[in-house]
């Protein structure tokens, strides 16, 4: 992209940007929390909600294909949400996909089962699964750039990572409410109908969103991007309407197969770590409060990590630091499965800590390098579809793909290999890129 693409009017924040923070980091939590409590649910209990009629394993089987079905709608998502964020506006977007997500969720909760209304249940399961597939798909675009577009530019990279810290808090907020439910009640009720309680509290979601149409305004490039179009219109100038979707697959294919490619490991290693790890773990003679805790301390060194990297990457080549984490990431698959199959409390621990801090140390600075490989006016939708890409190759079914591997071959190295394949693609999609360094520095000169 052109250097005037890259460049802001200024190097301080807005007034109100620790208020877009707030916004955004809120968004993107209770939305996760919203798609991730369906995946903690589909480990523990769907089997025996909606697919009783099969055997345990085939049960948890199809309960992960239906988490799996969230990630086939996203793309979509990336791309509707992606259209009109480019064009209406990122902030409104973002609201709509909130009150999507917390409605579907809501009514998740509200689902009669397999023994009431028979094969109808899964059914409305898979549709409600695929509206939550749609909303997080267009939610990550309105995330991401209210905070990048509103960053300085000596920043980005920080203040970009609190809308990836969102989804680890997701999880660690999903864990704690099902941990105090699993808690409060027998295995028994947990299973009659106490599973609905963390998907009723999806109403605060929808709460949120009305906040945040009220009280937060669009991202200053945006409003400068309309300003921009409405002075095209004044003075006769016949503007190019090409679709946002169509223009950055026109201008940026390279971009979004890059974007796309550089999500895929953290999308297939994180899906196997939350969801895959407790259900594995369940079976195997680890209690589900452990699983869980296991799986919420995986996520607490992810949230850890995130600003911590993507504030170095600030300073240095985002490219290099990228590479990296994306190493680092690598190596550590497994060595996940090896610590995961001996059964142990404790290496259990170290098995998802570790790689959840070189997760987070990868996905800190993805927000500010996305940012800045799309011009403003194809950012949501490019952004959005890169990301929904690498999400519904690598992430959706890599729960399902683990178990099955598991199932086939009795062994969890094959587990571990499905994430390194993952892992190396990563790392080539990163290295095809170009360095961020110097766009970023030329970025504080121009503005100084």
């Amino acid at each position: 992209m052109s250097d005037s693409d890259l460049q802001l009017t200024s190097t301080s924040p807005p007034r109100n940007l620790r208020t877009v923070i707030i916004a955004a980091l809120g968004a993107s939590t209770l939305e996760w929390y919203d798609f991730y409590i369906y995946g903690t649910a589909a480990a523990l209990v769907f089997n025996k909600v909606f697919f009783p009629s099969v055997n345990p394993a085939l049960g948890t089987l199809a309960a992960f294909a239906t988490f799996g079905v969230g990630f086939l709608f996203r793309p979509l998502g990336g791309i509707i949400f992606g259209h009109f964020g480019d064009t209406v506006g990122r902030k409104k977007l973002l609201v709509i996909a909130m009150m999507i997500m917390g409605i579907a969720t809501f009514l998740i909760g509200l689902l009669p089962t397999y023994a009431t209304i028979g094969v109808l249940a899964p059914v409305l399961l898979v549709v409600l699964r695929a509206a939550q597939g749609l909303a997080v798909g267009g939610q990550y675009g309105g995330a991401m750039l209210l905070v990048t577009e509103n960053a300085p530019a000596n920043r980005r990279g920080y203040y970009g990572s609190f809308s990836h810290i969102g989804p680890s808090l997701a999880v660690i907020l999903s864990n704690v409410v099902f941990l105090i439910v699993v808690a409060a009640v027998s295995p028994e009720a947990l299973v009659d109908w106490a599973w609905r309680i963390p998907f009723l509290l999806s109403a605060v979601v929808v709460i949120a969103g009305i906040y945040m149409q009220l009280k937060i305004e669009d991202t200053a490039e945006f409003r400068e991007l309309q300003e921009r179009r409405a002075a095209e219109v004044v003075n006769s100038v016949e503007p190019k309407r090409r679709s946002p979707i169509i223009e950055a697959l026109r201008t940026h294919p390279k971009q979004i197969l890059q974007a796309g490619g550089m999500i895929l490991i953290i999308q297939v290693y994180y899906y196997v770590l939350i969801v895959f790890t407790i259900s594995y773990a369940t079976t195997h003679d680890i209690d589900r409060t452990t699983a869980l805790i296991a799986v919420l301390l995986s996520s607490v060194a992810t949230v850890a990590t995130i600003p911590i990297v993507a504030s170095m990457s600030d300073r240095r080549d985002r490219r290099g630091v990228l590479l990296w984490a994306a190493v680092a990431t690598t190596i550590t698959a497994i060595p996940y499965v090896l610590l995961l199959e001996t059964g142990s409390v404790v290496l259990l621990f170290v098995a998802v800590i570790v790689p959840g801090l070189t997760l987070g140390a990868l996905y800190g600075p993805m927000a500010a390098f996305y940012y800045e490989m799309f011009s403003a006016e194809v950012r949501y939708s490019g952004a959005s579809i890169g990301y929904q890409l690498g999400a519904v190759i690598g992430g959706g079914f890599s729960p399902l793909i683990a178990t099955s591997l598991l199932e086939a071959t009795g062994s969890l190295i094959p587990v571990g290999i499905f994430i390194t394949v993952a892992g190396l693609l990563s790392i080539w999609a990163i290295a095809s890129t170009t360095a961020r360094k110097a766009a970023a520095a030329e970025q504080v000169s121009t503005t100084t």
